[in-house]
């Protein structure tokens, strides 16, 4: 069937800013493919919304035939093609970077930077069709880069510098490509980060764990009160919906409490900068563990 409704697909739906961005965009009229790796999240999401709105997508970023299969099914029925594509799916990896297991940093950009150019490699020649627009949801760690958040912060930083050089590349097809940088957004992910931190503090050596076992709980409980009191999904969803539909969108969008704070802040000199992170989260002073000199 040729519908003749705008068309987006946002990957990573199943829960927090892709869920509310899916339901934002189907209350607007919009026909929704949600990107989604287990069918009950996909149930779910279609029954918030009205009938017909929301069409689940089994989508793991890092499944060739998931994409192979969504690809299909939206050129099947937006003959129009693709208004919107949303990559959004993706999780953070907070561990310190001298003791992160290289295998689950690999399996992270896998998922945060390979995953999302296959999908977005995938679904461009129906973009293309419509002249749709692109939006890549990064993260203000990118600017703000705060300490044991290193293997997160790579994975965003090598999406957003992917976003730069399609925002160029795609604009000779009239194809808008948009970067949203989320602060602090209460998306309930806070619980699987801190569980996963603490399995790779677990898998870390007795040595290593004691180098930063309590600066790196510091960290985490920081992280997890930021989260708590930041903002809700929805604002981040309003955000990616401004950024699919304004008629002159901005090249990047920040989102969420703090955002332009932590932008500002980035501006700082980096000895300044540094010396307010460490306040922030109950660094050691540099030089304070060094080995001291052996005595006389």
């Amino acid at each position: 069937m040729n519908c003749t409704r705008k068309h987006t697909l946002i990957t990573g739906a199943s829960s927090g800013i892709g869920w509310a961005t899916a339901l934002r965009l189907a209350a607007a009229g919009q026909h929704v493919y949600a990107g989604i790796r287990h069918e009950a999240d996909g149930d779910r999401l279609a029954r918030a919304a009205a009938p017909g709105q929301i069409t689940p997508l089994l989508l793991d970023v890092t499944d060739a035939s998931q994409i192979s299969q969504a690809a299909a099914a939206i050129s099947g029925h937006a003959i129009a093609g693709l208004d919107g594509l949303v990559n959004n799916a993706g999780y953070g990896l907070a561990c310190p970077a001298e003791l992160v297991a290289l295998d689950a940093f690999r399996q992270q950009l896998d998922v945060n930077v390979t995953g999302q150019l296959a999908v977005t490699q995938a679904m461009l020649p129906l973009l293309r069709r419509a002249a749709g627009r692109l939006v890549i949801v990064s993260t203000i760690g990118v600017r703000f880069s705060p300490p044991f958040a290193g293997p997160l912060d790579a994975a965003k930083a090598a999406l957003t510098a992917l976003a730069e050089s399609l925002r160029q590349e795609l604009a000779p097809w009239r194809i808008r490509v948009v970067l949203v940088e989320p602060a602090s957004i209460n998306s309930g992910a806070a619980d699987k980060v801190s569980r996963d931190a603490a399995a790779a503090m677990a898998a870390a050596s007795p040595d290593g764990r004691a180098l930063y076992q309590a600066t790196f709980t510091n960290m985490l409980t920081v992280m997890n009160h930021r989260e708590a009191n930041g903002s809700p999904p929805d604002v981040a969803a309003a955000t990616i919906t401004r950024a699919l539909t304004a008629s002159r969108p901005r090249a990047v969008y920040l989102t969420g409490k703090d955002s332009r704070r932590l932008a500002l802040l980035s501006l700082l000199p980096t000895p300044v900068l540094d010396a307010a992170k460490r306040r922030v989260f109950g660094l050691p002073a540099p030089g304070s563990l060094a080995a001291q000199p052996a005595a006389r």
